[in-house]
């Protein structure tokens, strides 16, 4: 049973940094794609980054020097430490893992963020 909590969000002033965590469980996580997204009311949900199995990473340009997405596998848990946070950046954040390798098909229940 493929579970993941996201966890770490809350409200910080623009400027501000936060490390949003996402503990896995059911499943490998070091030979897991993960990924963590963000959804804003009213938007349509956004890919922020994405950490392959073989630990490369990838970003959206939007977030591209101020994320860092990284994972310990031995704590089974995904991070995404968020620097330089904007008030434009308000949202939920989710994280998602792909273990079968057909796309982002489990998610979590998301982390709010709010920067003012």
């Amino acid at each position: 049973h493929v579970q993941l909590v996201e966890s770490g969000g809350g409200s910080v002033q623009a400027g501000g940094s936060l490390r949003l965590s996402c503990a896995a469980s059911g499943y490998t996580v070091s030979s897991t794609r993960m990924g963590w997204f963000r959804q804003a009311p009213g938007k349509e949900r956004e890919g922020l980054a994405v950490i392959g199995s073989d630990g490369l990473t990838s970003y959206a340009d939007s977030v591209r020097g101020r994320f860092t997405i990284s994972r310990d596998n031995a704590k089974r848990t995904l991070y995404l430490q968020m620097n330089s946070l904007k008030p434009e950046v308000t949202a939920m954040y989710y994280c998602a893992s792909d273990p079968n390798g057909l796309g982002f098909t489990y998610w979590g229940q998301g982390t709010q963020v709010t920067v003012s």
